[in-house]
């Protein structure tokens, strides 16, 4: 088989680097890629938005599969694109796709649904929001309605900074249009899971758990970021749990996709929150996460091939998603600065370092090769340095390990990924 990634960040090279491993797969191409996709693929010089161009490439290369990855594209129509030109193509349509586009949508699914979350209202006019704000209990979450790069939710612990808030997302625009309308909710607490699932538009198979650490710094200090690292699985995710989110969120949530006309296809991100009153759906993504995706690929057992294509066909049902019985940690390097301003073009040392075969993997986000053949920086978030482990606690011990043979300068990352762990 001849597939097409699109994409080019760190979850697209770990989903590279696991199609590359299977026996089907010919030939690997990635648009646009990155430096470490291109040891696996070769990477083609197209946009993940400019869906005429990837089309017209998957028709002249004989494309017989075209895995779009992030969620901007998905929530545009580009999987309707490719079927539109009789061209297979994994992930949701523009119409499922609004499962993760619309915050709004999401949470009026799960209400008629009756599937487990926070309470909350919609706002489409700042002056309600604020008056809704003066009565509301503290803390309060907004969310941007749209998608903002995993970074449109704000946490306000105070009357002023929810009153704040309203206006960076409604008048100021930081997130552009995806702040025209806004989610606020009640704030939950307990601990953070994240459960991927692969999706045929009836069955739903579920994949290991994960936890992700959006705050920039230690101690979740610091801004929201696109993630700054992740362990799997978690030891929160108990068989209880599963069974009840199995019963109550995953399959009611297929359904009710399927009950709205809106068919889903392809990868359903579950964004748990385990609460005092049971667990909830804190939110919805409509594709792999990143970086879960780099602690969860590396423990599946299956050719993700077969995946990709059951979920298409509609035959999720006659497979059997197997993981290793071990832990798997991911910490990210990134660029001083990030999530705001940082520079770029910074040359890596100590890449050449690390085998798959040793339980080690660098899987590169924001990265390119210079005019000398050089990988260097080229993002905020560089690099997701993952390693298992035959536990949890091993696994953190080698992901550390790793992060200190590799550099670059003003390099930073947390030093406390998985540090929950120890708290199990």
């Amino acid at each position: 088989m001849k597939i097409l990634i699109v994409g080019g960040g760190g979850r697209e090279h770990a989903i590279a680097w696991k199609l590359a491993k299977s026996p089907k797969v010919e030939k690997l191409y990635c648009a646009p890629g990155n430096a470490g996709i291109a040891q696996v693929a070769e990477c083609v010089d197209i946009g993940v938005m400019d869906f005429e161009r990837l089309v017209r490439f998957a028709k002249e290369h004989e494309i017989d599969l075209t895995v779009v990855a992030p969620d901007d594209p998905l929530a545009a129509g580009a999987v309707d694109a490719f079927e539109a030109a009789g061209l297979r193509a994994f992930g949701p349509r523009k119409n499922a796709a609004i499962l993760e586009g619309s915050k709004a949508f999401s949470k009026d699914l799960m209400k008629k649904y009756g599937i487990p979350t926070a309470a909350y209202e919609t706002f489409r006019d700042p002056e309600k929001a604020l008056a809704y704000l003066e009565t509301a209990k503290m803390p309060i979450v907004l969310k941007a309605d749209g998608l903002a790069l995993g970074k449109g939710v704000l946490i306000c612990k105070t009357l002023e900074e929810a009153r704040e808030g309203v206006r960076t997302l409604m008048l100021d625009k930081q997130f552009g249009s995806a702040g025209d309308e806004i989610v606020i909710e009640e704030f939950m607490t307990g601990r953070e899971v994240s459960v991927l699932s692969f999706v045929d538009g009836k069955t739903i198979r579920i994949m290991t758990s994960a936890q992700d650490h959006k705050r920039a710094k230690d101690g979740d200090q610091g801004l929201n970021t696109g993630g700054m690292g992740t362990f799997s699985p978690s030891p929160f995710y108990t068989a209880e749990v599963d069974a009840f989110c199995r019963e109550k969120i995953y399959q009611p949530t297929v359904d009710a996709m399927r009950a709205e006309g809106r068919e889903f296809k392809g990868i359903i991100f579950f964004g748990l929150m385990l609460t005092a009153d049971g667990p909830k759906v804190l939110e919805y993504n409509a594709r792999f996460g990143d970086p879960e995706t780099q602690v969860v690929l590396p423990r599946m057992k299956n050719d993700l091939v077969d995946l990709f294509e059951a979920c298409i066909d509609g035959t999720l049902d006659q497979i059997d998603l197997e993981f290793e019985d071990n832990a798997a940690v991911c910490v990210v390097m990134a660029s001083g600065g990030y999530p705001e301003h940082y520079e770029k073009g910074f040359v890596i040392e100590g890449l050449d370092q690390f085998k798959d075969a040793d339980g080690y993997y660098v899987f590169h986000a924001g990265t390119k090769l210079d005019g000398n053949g050089r990988i260097v920086t080229s993002g905020g978030r560089v690099l997701g340095v993952t390693a298992v482990g035959e536990n949890l606690k091993a696994a953190r011990a080698n992901a550390y390990e790793a992060v200190k043979k590799i550099s670059f300068q003003d390099a930073f990352y947390r030093h406390d990924i998985g540090k929950a762990i120890d708290e199990a």
